[in-house]
């Protein structure tokens, strides 16, 4: 007889699976597969880019101006943490690099997949979130997370475990909204950001919001600092960058006039210690 596994012992295998994730986990992979409809469009439009065409964030900042790529990447080992449809792990691709991505939505990674067949790259992707990879330690030269495992991962949990994946002297960049965004901004998220700080600084590091299952985490830069010299980085740089005035967002419709006074997104760039 063969050794096929019927359909119904594959779900049960998968929902095992499921159930052996932490709560948070478990919670953003089934969001996510919820959003991944919304994110095929912009997937499909940000695989078009070539070198030197690579555009960042809510606002398509350009890469010239937020450097998110390393100048070197070509033959360097290189991994996106929280890829989604893999467009930044196509990026580095194009620009020489050895690339995984890692993302914990499979109907994410399908479009990821499917992009990879149509523009005719090959690179692993594969179904994990970012607080476990599995590779062994230093298999990296750079790590990069846009709105990835940055904001959808426990950092307690993965950042140091993107300082065991790279090599001494290896960079992680990371991209997110800034601290300041988040205080400011309300429940409701099809409302802009207001001009008063409406949560406290303390105890705001895991949310869940109204509405909504998903779970996000937003630290202090007082504590991204703390946790990244403690996992084993020097930090390099942190940006804030203003958005200009004519910029515009599907993901902040009513944004855009707030961020060109108070930063929406930060940068951070840090080093693993040799």
């Amino acid at each position: 007889m063969g050794t096929d596994r019927s359909t119904t012992e594959l779900a049960a295998d998968l929902a095992a699976a499921r159930e052996a994730l932490p709560e948070h986990v478990a919670a953003n992979r089934d969001a996510w597969d919820h959003y991944a409809e919304r994110f095929i469009e912009p997937g499909e439009r940000s695989w078009r880019l070539g070198p030197g065409e690579e555009r960042w964030g809510i606002f398509g900042l350009p890469e010239a101006q937020l450097r998110m790529l390393p100048d070197d990447l070509a033959g360097r080992d290189a991994i996106e943490l929280g890829c989604g449809t893999a467009y930044v792990s196509a990026w580095m691709a194009r620009r020489g690099a050895r690339v995984v991505g890692i993302d914990n939505s499979p109907r994410q990674l399908e479009t990821a997949a499917r992009l990879q067949r149509e523009h005719g790259l090959e690179f692993p992707i594969l179904l994990d979130n970012a607080e476990r990879v599995p590779y062994p330690d230093a298999s990296f030269d750079f790590a990069i997370s846009e709105y990835g495992a940055v904001l959808w991962a426990d950092p307690e949990a993965w950042v140091p475990e993107s300082a065991r994946l790279l090599r001494p002297g290896g960079r992680l960049h990371v991209l997110t909204n800034s601290f300041l965004y988040f205080l400011a901004s309300p429940d409701d998220e099809d409302e802009p950001p207001t001009e008063r700080l409406l949560r406290s600084q303390f105890g705001t590091s895991r949310i869940v919001w109204p509405g909504d299952t998903s779970v996000e985490f937003h630290l202090t830069h007082g504590d991204w600092i703390r946790l990244f010299t403690a996992s084993g980085f020097e930090i390099l740089e942190l940006l804030e960058p203003q958005t200009p005035a004519d910029a515009t967002s599907r993901w902040m419709p009513k944004g855009s006039d707030w961020a060109t006074r108070w930063p929406a997104e930060e940068v951070w760039k840090v080093r693993r210690r040799t």
